[in-house]
């Protein structure tokens, strides 16, 4: 692979890389307030509603691993760059949107968008810094980004929609983009790619394929119930997709996913950590959120405050004490002390269902999940991404942000069901659905604690200098 320099931009590369993955991180969560202004100006049809916000988890989550073989295929800032411009593109059609059809379109197009960038993003910070300390620090600002992102989009989007319109949330996003297009050929190093890569493009049909009906059948189960026609169908088709996906890479001379790549078993345990830690994140801001609105009667803006302290936790969390327990510690005893921090923030959280308030009960739970995230999703990041080879730092840095984002899939999914299915049971209780499904997702977490304590190994246990 042909890499001119070793870190063409330094801080501002990575500055450039972190903006990139907050503004793809806001485009998640920044459309949910302005959903009912949406409703009201295009009349939207209640079932297409949803869409809205999934079409772009959709086409985001399915084509993640093929954006990260594309980007050590055709080159890491080749890729991030022209992702950009298609996701600008997209953001104003979002913007002009007339229809629902339009705007749907328009999202998932935002989505497949930002399937390039991400991967391109993460495996051009991992090439930038060598294994190490600067590396770790890297990962770790990165990190922080993309839960500022995804929390600030609650904030932005009610302020937005609030004073400018609906039309705001994505109109932003071409001016944002513009001047990260006149940046990346200054800051990012220029790669063109590696001749030993190919792309499988029957695996990459058929795992694109399988995540896209996983996604789409649990959004539709969450909709319309786990036993509608069209779910059994979308998860059965997942099924078979994969066991086909299976098949084909076993028979290819060079696979989607680089056999080796999968074969350690501490970046088998980092990925089913981040699998579980997907899911308990999607789920407890979502619900927290719901029961900040729904039982303790906060607006939608009043929300988006109350969950600025965990923003706040993951951020300081992530860039300034992460690092330093890696140096002192190592990778396994931190992400232990992560997860563990998550499900007690978790089993805090619990106490809603007999009523708990927000500083007595939703701060504490908030702060202490944040903390425990700070420092796992760092953590497991480094571990994912370690051992690579600069020529699958794409697909390794996509198979971090897809368990993350099919985690999220999933468990937001069935926790929503088995939320929903307390409150039926508890005549309307809200604050019991609720409960349950912290409780549920403390369960999730001691799991991927039980994962990282059996399955890393003494020598990856070891200390990180910082």
């Amino acid at each position: 692979m042909a890499i001119s320099g070793v870190r063409a931009g330094g801080a501002g590369a990575l500055a450039l890389i972190c903006t990139a993955q907050f503004v793809l991180q806001l485009d998640f969560s920044i459309v949910n307030v302005a959903l009912p202004a949406m409703l009201r100006d295009l009349q939207l049809p209640a079932a297409q509603l949803q869409w809205i916000a999934t079409g772009y988890a959709l086409t985001f989550g399915s084509l993640l691993l093929v954006g990260g073989r594309l980007a050590d295929l055709v080159g890491r800032r080749f890729l991030f760059g022209a992702g950009l411009l298609l996701f600008a593109v997209a953001s104003v059609a979002c913007g002009l949107a007339h229809s629902a059809t339009m705007l749907i379109v328009s999202r998932m197009v935002q989505g497949a968008a930002g399937a390039a960038v991400a991967p391109a993003a993460l495996s051009q910070l991992t090439t930038m810094y060598e294994e190490g300390p600067e590396r770790n620090r890297a990962l770790g600002v990165w990190q922080a980004m993309t839960a500022a992102g995804a929390m600030a989009g609650i904030i932005v989007g009610g302020l937005l929609t609030q004073y400018l319109g609906w039309r705001s949330i994505f109109l932003i996003n071409p001016p944002l983009v513009a001047a990260m297009l006149v940046l990346t050929p200054r800051l990012l190093k220029r790669d063109t790619g590696s001749r030993d890569v190919h792309i499988d493009l029957p695996g990459a049909a058929l795992l694109t394929g399988a995540l896209g009906a996983l996604i789409f059948g649990l959004s539709n189960g969450e909709q319309y119930g786990f036993g509608s026609r069209l779910t059994i169908a979308a998860l059965g088709a997942a099924v078979l997709l994969a066991i086909g996906f299976v098949v084909v890479e076993r028979a290819v001379t060079e696979p989607m996913l680089p056999r080796g790549i999968l074969s350690a078993p501490v970046r088998g345990a980092a990925i089913g950590a981040m699998l579980l830690m997907g899911a308990i994140i999607a789920a407890y801001v979502y619900f927290v959120s719901l029961y900040l609105q729904n039982v303790q009667g906060f607006s939608a803006a009043t929300t988006g405050l109350a969950l600025v302290p965990s923003t706040v936790m993951v951020v300081v969390t992530s860039t300034f004490v992460t690092r330093r327990m890696l140096a002192w510690i190592g990778m396994q005893p931190v992400l232990l002390v992560g997860l563990t921090s998550l499900a007690i923030g978790q089993i805090w959280l619990m106490q809603i269902g007999s009523g708990g308030g927000y500083p007595a009960v939703v701060l504490p739970g908030l702060l202490l999940s944040a903390f425990g995230m700070g420092l796992a999703l760092p953590t497991a990041s480094i571990a994912i991404t370690s051992g690579v080879a600069p020529q699958n730092q794409g697909i390794a840095g996509a198979l971090f942000v897809t368990s993350q984002q099919v985690g999220g899939a999933v468990g937001l999914a069935v926790l929503a069901t088995v939320a929903a299915a307390r409150t039926e049971h508890a005549h309307g209780s809200l604050e019991s659905g609720y409960g349950l499904s912290f409780t549920v997702a403390a369960g999730l977490a001691f799991v991927a604690v039980a994962i990282v304590a059996l399955r890393f190994n003494a020598r990856t246990g070891a200390k990180i200098n910082a």
